[in-house]
This record gives C-alpha cells, structure tokens and sequence, in this order.
C-alpha cells in the first residue's frame, strides 16, 4: 500500500496538479462509463424479459420523477380534437413500478430502443440523452428524445429521475 501510495505522491509530484488531478478524475469517468452503460442495457433487457425485480432494482426509489411531455406537432394534433389536451400531465401514480406493472401483465411483446447514448458523468452523479423507441409486439409506438439522472450509490448506480418526450407517427387517415 505505502509504495503504491508513495508511487502515486512522486508521479502527481513531476506534474502540475491540475493535471494529476485531472488524470484521476478522467479515470473515475471513465471506469463510470461501463457501469452505466450497463444500468441502460439492464433497463431495456428487463422491460423485454417482463422482469420487475431486476427493473424496479435500478432506480434509487420508486417515487422517483418520471414524466413524459407530449412532442409539439403531437400536441397540437391531440390539442385540435382535445383542446382540454395537457402537454406535460403531472400524474405522480406514474412511476418506475407501474410502468413494469403495465408491461408485465401484458400478453403483449415490449421493447424499448436506445440509440446515440451520451453519458456525463463525474464518477459520482451522471446523466443519460438519448433518443428511444418503444416497440409493441415489433412494432413502434412511440419515439423521442429521453434522459436519466443517476448516482452512484453503495448498492452500485440507481436512477433518480427519467423524463422523455412522446412523438408517433399519426396514423394514415382512411
């Protein structure tokens, strides 16, 4: 341990300390990376297994925020036949566990796509972008942009918040 430590004092010792702490903190960004990613596969691998333990394990608590927002041209569209429509519905019944509830009891086949990941992190707080499509029995229903908030806790990394925006398609009128 001494030399290790002794190692690491004359290594941070040639150089400025900006930029051995810089050294360090790209480290503990990097060894981040990883474990993160791996919390983004978990999440889409458990939505299709219909795995509620393994879903519900990734998130800090289970009243975390998690809220959708209506995508623009969407909203204007609901808001010509619905003018009462709301863009951003705060419904705090929504949560991680009723999400997989939902998916659980389903007959049907869901799958959440994930694609253009961008991860920041300083090793301790991190956040997720990326666009998402979510897929009923192959077929889509809705795509955006979504983010995560997550920390790294003793029990490993836990997501504390999710927000995303809901687009689809309109459907061809008849």
């Amino acid at each position: 341990m001494f030399t290790k430590t002794l190692a690491a004092a004359l290594l941070c010792g040639a150089f400025p300390f900006g930029a051995c702490a810089q050294a360090a903190t790209l480290s503990v960004e990097t060894a981040a990376q990883p474990q993160i990613e791996a919390v983004i596969e978990s999440f889409r691998t458990a939505i299709i297994d219909k795995d509620k333990a393994r879903f519900t394990a990734l998130f800090l608590h289970e009243n975390i925020t998690w809220q959708s927002v209506v995508g623009e041209d969407n909203f204007m569209r609901l808001r010509d036949g619905k003018p009462e429509a709301v863009k951003a519905k705060v419904d705090l019944k929504r949560t991680p566990v009723t999400f997989i509830d939902g998916i659980v009891n389903s007959p049907d086949r869901s799958e959440e796509q994930f694609r253009n990941a961008r991860i920041e992190t300083d090793g301790d707080v991190a956040s997720v972008f990326f666009d998402y499509s979510f897929l009923n029995n192959g077929r889509e229903t809705n795509h955006g942009k979504e983010a995560w908030h997550l920390l790294r806790t003793e029990q490993g990394w836990k997501i504390a918040s999710v927000v995303w925006s809901v687009n689809w398609t309109p459907k061809p009128k008849p």
